[in-house]
């Protein structure tokens, strides 16, 4: 028995193991016209196992493109299409520029602190002000989701006073609803609770109306 392990790799798992041991058969015929004849039949067997290739604008230069690359770039026919190469099918793409950003707070975010420099350089005093405001209800609400609790509003002030040198003062107070894991769950007033509940009450009155009912019709009068 043959195990996938001591296989060769498959290159191209869509077309199966089969076509890639047709192409390698492909390498070892000499005459180049055979040789050629039989590529010309992979070819054909090649779009009739995918036959989503024929959506495809041009499938038949995908499909000798695939021929190619399953035969490692080594079979020798010629092709009505520009033969292609290792370089050319497979190029290799030019690494991303990756940001790097270095946050003085890290805690708050580098978009905060882009934040915060444009309040700083805004002139008018009323969108100055609301962009304070959104800074503060940001960081009160990054303070909330990370330490469960509530957070006083001097403490986002002094915070706030402390990154900008006291330039940035909020007049609004920020409202954000603590949670705390435990409070709902005590409370039972998280919405699952309430319906478990009533599920409950519904269950019980029911099995006392059946055991009611069960009860008078034992001593209930045949009628004849």
């Amino acid at each position: 028995m043959e195990y996938n392990t001591t296989r060769n790799h498959l290159i191209m798992r869509e077309y199966g193991r089969h076509i890639q041991r047709m192409i390698e058969y492909l390498l070892t015929i000499e005459d180049r016209e055979v040789r050629e004849r039989n590529a010309q039949v992979v070819i054909e067997l090649m779009g009739f196992l995918n036959p989503h290739l024929k959506n495809v604008e041009d499938f038949r230069h995908k499909l000798w493109d695939h021929l190619f690359l399953i035969s490692d770039f080594k079979l020798e026919v010629s092709s009505p299409y520009p033969i292609p190469t290792r370089e050319t099918l497979r190029p290799k793409s030019d690494a991303l520029p990756y940001p790097k950003r270095y946050p003085k707070h890290a805690h708050l975010g580098k978009n905060l602190e882009l934040i915060i420099q444009k309040a700083l350089l805004e002139e008018n005093p009323d969108k100055k002000n609301g962009l304070a405001n959104a800074i503060a209800y940001y960081m009160k609400l990054a303070y909330n989701n990370w330490h469960k609790e509530t957070v006083h509003d001097d403490a986002i002030q002094g915070e706030l006073s402390a990154i900008t040198d006291g330039q940035l003062e909020f007049t609004n107070t920020p409202f954000v609803r603590s949670f705390r894991p435990n409070e709902n769950r005590d409370r039972g007033s998280n919405g699952y609770g309430d319906y478990r509940n009533k599920r409950n009450q519904k269950f019980q009155r029911n099995n006392n109306n059946n055991r009611n009912n069960d009860r008078g019709g034992k001593f209930k009068k045949k009628r004849y």
